[in-house]
This record gives C-alpha cells, sequence and structure tokens, in this order.
C-alpha cells in the first residue's frame, strides 16, 4: 500500500576526483575505472593542449586519441565539436583547458550521452565540476543544463602555472556564494521555491572553506591551488546536487552576466561576481566586510575600476541586473533597485 510519499531524485556526481602535485599521469588509470572505451576526444585550445593536452595523449597509450582544438563556449564550436566527436567515433570525451573548453564537453558529452573527464589547466570558476555550462552568445552568456563529469584531475602544478589572476577569480566566484545562498534562502522562504539543504551545505561549505583560507592563498606558491581547488569543486558539486545553478549564482551573477552583455570583455567572471556581491551582500545585512577582506587579502579585485568598468557603466549593469532572469528571485525584486541607492552603496561599501 502507497504511503503517499513518491519523492525521488537523481544525483549525478564526478566518479573520481584527483587534485594534488603530479598528478596527471593518473589519467590513463581514470579512464580505465570508469571503462569509457578506447577511443576519444581530447577537447582543447592551441595554448592549453600544449600545457597539457600534448602529456594527457601521451600518457593514453594503447588508446585511440582525436584532438580537436575549439575556441569559445559557442553554439557554433559545441556543434562543430559534436561533429569532430562523432565522425571520429570517440566513446568519451577530455577536456583539457579552461571553463570555455570545459564548457563545450560538458555540453558535448550531454548531447551525445557519452562520458567525459575534466583536466583544468586553470581554476577561473566553480565550473570545474558542475553540470551547468555557460554558453556566450550575442545576448550575452548563458547557463544551460550540461553534463557531470565522470572524472575530475585537477594537477596543481599545471594549474599554478597559469596565471595567478585566474585563480583569484575562481576564488571570487566561490566567495560569491555567500550572497547567491542568501538569495536563494530568501525565494525559499518568500517564494516557496524548490530547495535543497544538501546543495546549501555543500555550497556553503565551500564559501566557508575558501573564506578560512584567504590568508594562505597568495601568487607564486603552489599551495594556493591546492587550498583553492577543493572548494572550487565542492562548490561545483553543489550544483550537481542541486541539478541547478541556484546555491552558487544569485543577484552577484545576474549583474555579472548583465556586464558580460552590456560591456563584454572587461574583467573575468568570478572577479566580477565577487565585485558584485559586495553590493548585494550589502543589500542582504550579511557581512559585506569580511567578504570584501577576503577578496583583498587574495588580490582579487574589489572596485569597479578594477573590472574595468566606469563608474556609470557598473551602475547600468546594477539596475538592469534583474530583468535577466524572471525565473530566479534574488535581493533584487522584481522591479530592481534604483540607481541613486545603487550608486549610495557603491560609494559606502568602496566598490566606488
Amino acid at each position: 500500500m502507497k504511503n503517499g510519499f513518491e519523492k525521488a531524485k537523481m544525483v549525478e556526481f564526478p566518479r573520481n576526483v584527483i587534485a594534488g602535485h603530479d598528478v596527471l599521469p593518473q589519467i590513463k588509470d581514470i579512464c580505465n575505472n570508469i571503462h569509457c572505451g578506447k577511443a576519444g576526444t581530447i577537447v582543447t585550445g592551441e595554448q592549453t593542449n600544449k600545457a597539457a593536452g600534448e602529456a594527457v595523449k601521451g600518457y593514453l597509450d594503447s588508446y585511440d586519441i582525436d584532438t580537436c582544438i575549439t575556441g569559445n563556449a559557442t553554439i557554433d564550436n559545441i556543434a562543430a565539436v559534436k561533429k569532430q566527436v562523432t565522425e571520429y567515433g570517440s566513446s568519451f570525451i577530455l577536456a583539457v583547458g579552461g571553463g570555455s573548453k570545459i564548457d563545450i564537453a560538458k555540453v558535448a558529452s550531454f548531447e551525445l550521452n557519452i562520458p567525459f573527464i575534466t583536466i583544468p589547466t586553470s581554476a577561473a570558476h566553480d565550473g570545474i565540476a558542475s553540470n551547468r555550462a555557460s554558453i556566450k552568445s550575442d545576448s550575452g552568456s548563458k547557463s544551460i543544463p550540461a553534463a557531470s563529469p565522470m572524472g575530475v584531475i585537477a594537477d596543481t602544478g599545471i594549474i599554478f602555472d597559469a596565471p595567478y589572476r585566474t585563480l583569484a577569480s575562481g576564488c571570487a566566484d566561490v566567495l560569491s556564494n555567500f550572497s547567491s545562498l542568501n538569495d536563494w534562502k530568501l525565494a525559499y522562504n518568500l517564494r516557496d521555491e524548490e530547495f535543497s539543504r544538501s546543495a546549501y551545505s555543500f555550497a556553503m561549505f565551500a564559501a566557508e572553506s575558501m573564506m578560512d583560507a584567504a590568508d594562505y592563498i597568495k601568487p607564486n606558491l603552489e599551495e594556493s591551488v591546492w587550498l583553492a581547488i577543493k572548494p572550487i569543486i565542492v562548490s561545483g558539486i553543489s550544483m550537481c546536487i542541486a541539478r541547478s545553478s541556484r546555491p552558487t549564482s544569485g543577484s552577484e551573477h545576474m549583474i555579472s552576466h548583465t556586464i558580460d552583455k552590456m560591456f563584454p570583455n572587461r574583467a573575468l567572471h568570478g572577479e566580477q561576481c565577487g565585485v558584485a556581491s559586495i553590493l548585494t551582500m550589502y543589500l542582504q545585512k550579511g557581512d559585506w566586510e569580511e567578504l570584501k577582506h577576503a577578496l583583498i587579502k587574495i588580490g582579487a579585485p574589489t572596485t569597479a575600476k578594477e573590472l574595468n568598468l566606469e563608474e556609470d557603466e557598473f551602475l547600468d549593469a546594477v539596475v538592469n541586473a534583474h530583468k535577466l532572469r524572471s525565473d530566479r528571485y534574488t535581493i533584487l525584486g522584481d522591479k530592481g533597485i534604483s540607481r541613486d541607492t545603487a550608486e549610495d552603496i557603491c560609494i559606502r561599501t568602496g566598490v566606488f
């Protein structure tokens, strides 16, 4: 007899996560462990292929590996990658690169229904282990459902060789979880939005861990990558649990995506989220000062100027951000905030 409880949920996690110095040679063990077949395609770029792609191919002796050099995460590039993967007959994908290459592989994996493994060469945001992809278009970036990686190999030596700015951006992206989680709780309380305590806990753990490590994350220190990469991966896993970007994307991400739309290529995604979260945390009556202090210690931007934005440009993004997603309720509300209010907060918090 049924008891009236019929709720069920499936969560896809990365099966294998390896992080540390000189772990790249373990790629063959990962491939064997997930039984992905013997034919695969490396999705990478020209520089990231030199940084790690060629080494990955060398470690996979006895495997039949093709290499697909691609660009930014756009619909056209995803289609081209899918075509090459299909024509080569690959049964799995290896994403070797930064955010755009990983996002392309996620979507191709999702749409072709084949597994993929993430091998980041930088850690500029928390999408390394998530099941969401940020796809660029003429109207800006859009987050869409994608596959969760079957494996993650984060070689701290390789990530350390990337510009430190990218690591600081990834740290800022995770620290902005404090803002997104406040927004999620707000939507849950006011709009009865679906809520996952597990996803909330993972995203909060990632943000708190990054906050605790802020004193020790510095340039020219590989240990900084080790301290940062774990919260970055855990933050991505929170999205796998929620099956959406909700635990890690709120009003601060809406501001960042609006900046991308109105003033593209001024700063990195995580950098923009970090600065925006100072403002949104103030609106939420959160501890924006502690957040700002952590960003400063890590070396991430805390002002509009450091994002290469004029004050009026940053205000334009803030006052229009609420229009980005009508389905995602945040502290910005349905009508947004006034320009005068936004300017006042920016001055009070030192964003201006």
